[in-house]
């Protein structure tokens, strides 16, 4: 996404297959007209944003292929469809070949990302989850990082066609992925739900270090005999009973794509352009907000399963509502509603400043967390469509953006910054009132936590919650 959110800003790869939008960038420079609206092409938001439709429907397709064959063959799958695409993208003569190799990108990202949370929130012990977890993110921030240092490589390559390069280089990850997925053994989860008890066993005994097994193996074995009472998950997952996570699944994925950071990551090349840097300068700018990322979640990683989950839903949501509030301001304050404005370097090296103090304050909350909790929080019995959920909304609320994003910041000005900010607030006071701390839980025990919270507990009857076989009583 972000390689292409760079190549985007290509003066070669903008001529070739979106001349229109390469004019009226040349155009309102030489007149110093609008910046706000120089990008403004639903051709080029629909090149951006058919990945994330393509996943959205993939994540469903993934959710049976997940559960039948198992977590390993579900990445394998997306590595493959995601190879394909590459290779498609890259040798691109046109932009029917630049959507077509995009929407196999979207197929391949909607069966990684319904495939590896799950699988690492099985593998990992309960205390180290939430930092295991975490380091799906750590490897798409570093991801990030590379792909914004290949744009600012490729854009140098004379004769341009540097875009090609960081286009087909997407096959790199994609390879890793494929071929990592061979050599992954499935979870213990998985082993047992399709029938491999002893293989889930011997598993359980690697992952876990210890011949000490028993307690969490019959935790492991109660929870698949009792998805294999539900025949028909996705019509389960509506029951009452499931209601706190089905909530999660659809709220956790439209607010973290209402924080505004698509806006930043994917087209933070064009949003510095946008600000009157040139083209080498925007693409370093993107550098820089890639290296803030990688660090700051780190710091993610490091006090996840310390602090625990709310505390850094709240801290994050605080920090980027107070940058997005600045970064307005200021873009404000120069450009003003006519979008006609000299920035000077010093004051456009402040934006990028609190740009860069918004993204580490996404990259150690919603940004990781929002894949973490989601894929933590659902029984086994309806765990492949609840994380169906998360991915198809988190891509759906990612493809509306991302087609939205660009006539927005045409119409809105400044202000797409406070629009942004606005569901901040809601998204914060929603994990202060409703998101229980679910760090140190076993994931077979979630259900105790959701019973136990003041409002969500009203939906989980006594004989709903069971642990280790047995049902576990409780007064709500």
């Amino acid at each position: 996404c972000i390689i292409h959110g760079g190549v985007t800003s290509m003066n070669p790869f903008l001529m070739k297959f979106f001349p229109g939008v390469y004019h009226k960038e040349q155009e309102a420079e030489r007149n110093q007209s609008n910046q706000y609206c120089k990008f403004d092409s639903q051709l080029l938001t629909m090149f951006t944003s058919s990945l994330y439709l393509a996943a959205l429907v993939a994540s469903f397709f993934a959710a049976t292929v997940t559960r039948v064959a198992g977590r390993k063959w579900s990445m394998f799958a997306g590595g493959v469809t995601f190879l394909v695409g590459a290779a498609l993208n890259g040798a691109a003569k046109n932009v029917l070949m630049l959507i077509l190799g995009r929407v196999l990108l979207g197929i391949g990202v909607g069966f990684a990302n319904q495939s590896v949370p799950v699988y690492l929130s099985e593998m990992a012990p309960a205390r180290l989850r939430g930092m295991l977890n975490i380091g799906f993110q750590l490897m798409v921030t570093i991801g990030i990082l590379c792909a914004n240092l290949i744009n600012y490589g490729t854009a140098k390559i004379k004769g341009g066609w540097g875009w090609r390069v960081s286009l087909a280089l997407a096959a790199v990850p994609a390879g890793i992925i494929a071929i990592g997925a061979l050599f992954l053994p499935d979870t213990p989860n998985s082993l047992i739900d399709r029938g491999y008890t002893e293989d889930a066993k011997k598993m359980l005994r690697r992952v876990r270090g210890t011949d000490d097994i028993e307690e969490e193996y019959s935790d492991l074995v109660a929870a698949s005999e009792e998805s294999k009472l539900v025949s028909h998950p996705w019509r389960n997952i509506l029951q009452r009973r499931y209601r706190p996570q089905l909530t999660f699944a659809i709220a956790i994925p439209f607010f973290q794509q209402l924080t505004g950071i698509n806006v930043i990551m994917f087209y933070a090349p064009v949003l510095f352009k946008t600000l009157g840097f040139a083209d080498d300068a925007s693409l370093m700018s993107a550098v820089i907000t890639g290296l803030v990322n990688v660090f700051a979640t780190f710091v993610s990683i490091v006090t996840v399963d310390r602090l625990g989950r709310r505390k850094l839903f709240l801290q994050g949501g605080t920090q980027m509502l107070a940058c997005q509030i600045v970064v307005g301001s200021l873009i404000g304050a120069k450009f003003g509603f006519t979008g006609v404005a000299d920035i000077p370097k010093g004051y456009a090296a402040f934006v990028v400043l609190f740009i860069c103090a918004y993204v580490a304050g996404f990259a150690w909350s919603w940004g990781p967390l929002g894949w973490l909790v989601p894929s933590e929080i659902f029984p086994l019995e309806i765990r492949s469509a609840g994380q169906s959920i998360t991915v198809s909304m988190n891509m759906l609320c990612t493809f509306i953006i991302a087609q939205a994003f660009l006539p927005m910041l045409c119409r809105f000005k400044f202000m797409l910054f406070f629009f942004f900010g606005a569901w901040v607030v809601v998204m914060t006071l929603f994990v202060a009132f409703f998101l229980p701390e679910t760090k140190n839980v076993p994931i077979e025990e979630m259900v105790l936590v959701w019973k136990a919270h003041w409002y969500w507990g009203r939906f989980i009857r006594d004989e709903d919650v069971h642990v280790g076989g047995a049902d576990v009583e409780m007064r709500s």
